[in-house]
């Protein structure tokens, strides 16, 4: 049986986090070695070329000594229930303890950590706040599990005033404290429960964002979202009216303005995201960017000029009178509601919803709903579409067709002016794509090639 060398640090997983964490350990010269699941993982000699010293096991953890390894740093794809790890995570100090990335991070971190996490929405509100201190003056790192890991920002901005980083419940769960300057949850709907077992595990690898935090960005129309014992200031945001100290949507002269409290910051009509969810989403940064001081005027020229980020939400074209949004990213339902909910409050005409791929288990039945409120029609393609079509067409219209493309030329045939179609699949991609930026892309070069163009 292999063994860990006492002293060492074991590695375990050699995708994306796995190999920043080796870069961190080599770059402070601390011996490690490394393991992975997989017999054969993508990458793996050129990880060997860049580390020759370093040994790397591959196969089953149970066939690896681990009890003499100084520490045990997991990738966020490697589940800590993996055999050969889940003694070691459920009895504490029976042998090495097991932490994630996040864990080495914050031992070499000197700046101050603003963290976002949430089912969805978390990458935008991720870069909007990066570039809302950026805009204020501040050197601002930006990444985690969005862009660049966290442990390379370490290496590539020594200097950085302000870390922004992005979370997944994945990186969360091993991740013991954090002490972010401050911290948002910005929505809980169901997805990973492969992973967490169920929403109540989910939720808690989620709240660990709060450990150590002096301040909370939580959502007042999500109590999931709440601490569950606040030892820190709490800030609510809210689309609705605001309470004293909340941020929310106030009438300011018979316009709807962004506030905190009744103080009035600037015109909803500004702001260029489109939808209510992403009015949700500037609230929440501007939540933030408070808390940290920074500049109010800058803030507001970031919401001004800030898009939305590839596949979020994201408008393509307008053609006579029909708009066209790619939120390839709405893997999971809750994503799509919440995509549907905020377009839906903005609709001269009536939605076509494109949805479809792998739902990964999830029940499809909350969007009859607000689709019978809003849409046209649904176009399912893909895995689960007869998942989907059974959860829908008693309240709409359903139509089941092959793939994306065949869906997108039903939606040019029955849109009308003031319609919009989203692309908000509420699935994963892979059963017809490599990923969800891969399927957002075929969207824009259908619409880009008038439909001549496979999807």
């Amino acid at each position: 049986m292999p063994r860990v060398p006492a002293a060492h640090t074991l590695v375990i997983g050699l995708g994306v986090s796995g190999q920043a964490i080796a870069r961190h350990l080599s770059r402070r010269g601390e011996p490690f070695m490394v393991a992975d699941t997989r017999e054969s993982p993508a990458g793996l000699e050129a990880f060997r070329a860049a580390h020759p010293g370093v040994d790397v096991v591959c196969g089953p953890l149970a066939a690896l000594d681990m009890q003499e390894a100084r520490e045990i740093v997991l990738s966020p794809g490697v589940d800590p229930r993996t055999p050969g790890l889940i003694d070691y995570v459920d009895h504490p100090g029976s042998g090495p303890e097991v932490v994630g990335e996040m864990a080495l991070f914050v031992r070499e971190c000197r700046s101050p950590i603003a963290a976002i996490t949430g089912s969805n929405a978390k990458s935008t509100v991720t870069t909007l706040l990066g570039e809302m201190a950026r805009e204020s003056g501040w050197k601002t790192a930006v990444g985690g599990n969005l862009g660049t890991p966290a442990l390379d920002l370490l290496d590539e901005s020594p200097d950085a005033e302000l870390f922004v980083l992005e979370l997944s419940s994945f990186q969360l769960e091993t991740t013991p404290w954090l002490g972010a300057d401050t911290a948002a949850f910005l929505n809980l709907s169901e997805d990973h429960l492969d992973r967490h077992g169920d929403m109540q595990g989910y939720r808690a690898a989620k709240q660990r964002i709060f450990r150590g935090a002096r301040h909370a960005v939580v959502n007042a129309e999500d109590p999931a979202t709440w601490p569950d014992a606040p030892s820190c200031a709490v800030t609510r945001f809210t689309t609705d009216m605001p309470e004293s100290g909340e941020w929310g949507i106030v009438d300011h002269g018979g316009e709807c303005w962004l506030a905190q409290g009744r103080a009035a910051i600037m015109p909803v009509g500004q702001v260029r995201m489109p939808g209510r969810h992403n009015h949700a989403n500037a609230l929440a940064a501007l939540a933030m960017g408070a808390h940290l001081g920074l500049s109010r005027e800058a803030m507001c020229r970031v919401l001004e000029r800030f898009p939305g980020l590839p596949h979020r939400g994201e408008f393509i074209v307008e053609r006579e009178g029909v708009r066209w949004i790619n939120d390839s990213k709405g893997t999971n339902v809750g994503a799509t509601l919440a995509a549907i909910a905020g377009i839906g409050s903005d609709l001269e005409g009536r939605l076509i919803l494109l949805a479809g791929g792998d739902g990964k288990g999830a029940d499809f039945s909350p969007l009859a709903e607000p689709l019978a409120h809003h849409a046209r029609e649904a176009i399912v393609f893909g895995r689960d579409a007869e998942r989907l079509e059974q959860a829908l067409s008693a309240r709409l219209p359903v139509t089941r067709v092959a793939d994306l493309a065949a869906a997108m030329q039903r939606a040019r045939t029955i849109a009308r002016a003031g319609d919009t179609v989203l692309l908000s699949p509420a699935c994963a991609s892979l059963d017809q794509f490599p990923n969800y930026m891969a399927r957002g892309e075929a969207f824009r070069q259908w619409l880009a090639t008038d439909g001549e163009a496979s999807c």
